[in-house]
């Protein structure tokens, strides 16, 4: 009797990418061939030096920005096929997005930050499922608060729970913990972990390697090209790789 294993679907393929930007004194080559999988399920930390390309990388993985060159193709439909509608709508149906920056309206409640995305596609929010989202997050009694009124890693929590109540494909998260503090970080870095353990795709650029730890495999860059992989690293060894990398 033989048994085959099945590789994971993969959330996000990133083909042969180049990114150049033009300007009056020169071109500059922020990613320079870049082809890479991010399997559906699994938790991914991008990391390199400063200017090594990480930031552009997840934009254009998200669909925020397009290739110079190179294909980027999401739960399985390949962004270069679309115009600028269609892939609005695409990020709205399969992608979610988590900056340092907490970008929640101070006017609305944690409920209605949540539900904006959803009544702003011109869809009515289903409140069971907004509550579920922020009892996932563990601020369900919180729904009625406003950002003033919670601390930055409770602001936070309700930006993933925004994010997760859209049910993405792919959470992409830019510096999540970048705004607040070490115990607060680890909070959020312990959610993102879980919801990767329940089948999330996540991909996190960060610059602090104890971040990096909770991911099952970080992505080094340099000068616009993938220089290496790690798979389940603690911090000590994230950073030394990172010290190496900035020499």
């Amino acid at each position: 009797m033989t048994t085959t294993s099945t590789a994971p679907a993969a959330a996000v393929v990133l083909d042969g990418i180049t990114r150049t930007y033009r300007s009056r004194s020169g071109n500059v080559d922020a990613l320079r061939g870049v082809t890479h999988v991010f399997p559906a399920g699994t938790f991914t930390a991008v990391m390199g030096p400063s200017g090594s390309g990480k930031s552009t990388l997840m934009q254009i993985a998200a669909g925020l920005d397009r290739p110079t060159t190179g294909g980027v193709t999401i739960a399985g439909i390949a962004l270069k096929s679309l115009d600028k509608t269609r892939l609005t709508k695409l990020r709205r149906a399969t992608m979610s997005f988590v900056f340092q920056q907490y970008n929640l309206l101070d006017a609305l409640t944690a409920f209605d930050n949540v539900a904006l995305p959803v009544r702003l596609a011109g869809r009515r929010a289903d409140r069971a499922a907004v509550l579920e989202a922020l009892d996932r997050v563990g601020l369900r009694d919180l729904e009625r608060r406003r950002p003033p009124e919670m601390s930055g890693g409770q602001q936070q929590r309700v930006a993933i729970a925004r994010a997760l109540h859209a049910r993405p494909a792919v959470l992409f998260a830019d510096e999540p913990t970048g705004a607040l503090d070490r115990a607060t970080g680890r909070d959020v870095l312990t959610l993102l972990r879980a919801l990767a353990d329940h089948g999330q795709t996540v991909v996190m650029v960060t610059h602090d390697p104890l971040a990096a730890s909770y991911a099952d495999t970080v992505l080094f860059l340099a000068d616009g090209l993938v220089v290496g992989q790690m798979r389940r690293g603690d911090a000590t060894q994230i950073a030394a790789r990172m010290t190496e990398l900035e020499r």
